[in-house]
C-alpha cells in the first residue's frame, strides 16, 4: 500500500492538477468512483494509473468489476495519499491518471452528424462540464471548443461531466470559423444561441430544429460577438416567463439541445 503522501509519485499526480502540466505531459486527473467507471467502461484504452483505497474498493463493487473487465491494475493507498492526490475535497477514495484523447472535428462532421453543441470562449467549468453532460443525454453526435474555452481536461470539467467526456467526442484547437466553415461542408446549419434572437417557441414551429444543426453559444458574461453572430444562419433566444434576470449558460444549452433532440426524434 502506498503510503507516503510527499512520494514523487504521488505529487506528480497532484500536479495534473494544473493546466501547464497537463498540456506538458498530455495526461489528466480523474477523481471520484463514477468517473472513473465510466472511463474504463468506455475509454479503457487511456486510463494508465489507478489509486484507490481499500474501503473505496469495498465500498464500489463496479469499481472493481470494471478495472478487471479492463485489464486494469490497482493500486492500494491510504486516505491522506488520496487526499494529497485530489483536486478536489472529497475524492470519495477514488483517482485515476488517463491520457488525453481530444478529437479531430473534422472526424465529427464526417460522420454526418445530427446535432452538434460549439462552444465559443466558454470559461466557467462547471458550465462546459454540464454542457457536455446534457450533449450527451440529448443524444448529441459531439462538443467542439473554439476559442479561448476553458481546458477540456481541468478536474473541475471531468467532474462536472460525470462521465459523459467518456461517451461522446470533443475536439479543442480551433477558431469559430475553421469549425462554421466545417458546419457547412457538411451541410449542417448553425444556430446561435443568443438574447437578441428570435424566441426559441417561435422557432419550432417552422421545423428548422428537425434539420442537422450545430448550436452555438458564446461567453458566460459577453455571449457571442456581433461578428460571430453573423456567421450563424440564425440567432435564437430561450424565452424567460418568470422575473429571472436571465438564465446560465448550461440551463439555456441544455434547453436548445434538448428542443432540437425532440425535434429530430418527433
Amino acid at each position: 500500500m502506498l503510503d507516503n503522501p510527499r512520494a514523487p509519485r504521488i505529487r506528480a499526480v497532484a500536479k495534473l492538477g494544473r493546466r501547464a502540466v497537463r498540456e506538458e505531459t498530455g495526461l489528466f486527473l480523474l477523481e471520484g468512483p463514477q468517473a472513473v467507471v465510466e472511463a474504463l467502461t468506455y475509454r479503457p484504452e487511456v486510463m494508465l494509473e489507478l489509486y484507490v483505497t481499500p474501503t473505496a474498493l469495498e465500498r464500489y463493487a463496479d469499481l472493481g468489476e470494471a478495472a478487471v473487465a479492463a485489464g486494469m491494475d490497482v493500486e492500494f493507498v491510504t486516505e491522506e495519499v488520496i487526499n494529497a492526490m485530489a483536486d478536489t475535497v472529497t475524492p470519495q477514495g477514488v483517482i485515476a491518471v488517463a491520457r488525453q484523447f481530444p478529437t479531430s472535428a473534422k472526424d465529427i462532421f464526417r460522420d454526418e452528424p445530427k446535432l452538434i453543441a460549439i462552444l465559443e470562449e466558454v470559461r466557467d467549468p462547471g458550465n462546459l462540464g454540464t454542457i457536455i453532460r446534457a450533449a450527451d443525454a440529448a443524444g448529441a453526435d459531439g462538443v467542439i471548443l473554439t476559442g479561448r474555452s476553458v481546458d477540456l481536461y481541468n478536474p473541475k470539467v471531468v467532474r462536472s461531466t460525470t462521465g459523459s467526456l467518456f461517451h461522446l467526442p470533443v475536439a479543442v484547437g480551433l477558431e469559430l470559423p475553421d469549425v462554421l466553415l466545417l458546419a457547412r461542408e457538411a451541410g449542417v446549419s448553425v444556430i446561435a444561441a443568443d438574447i437578441k434572437g428570435e424566441s426559441l417557441l417561435d422557432v419550432r414551429q417552422t421545423g428548422a430544429l428537425a434539420e442537422p444543426t450545430a448550436w452555438l453559444f458564446g461567453n458566460e458574461a459577453r455571449g457571442l460577438t456581433d461578428e460571430n453572430l453573423a456567421r450563424a444562419e440564425r440567432a435564437v433566444s430561450v424565452p424567460i416567463f418568470g422575473a429571472a434576470e436571465s438564465m446560465n449558460l448550461a440551463t439555456a444549452a441544455s434547453v436548445c439541445l434538448y428542443e432540437s433532440a425532440f425535434a429530430q426524434r418527433s
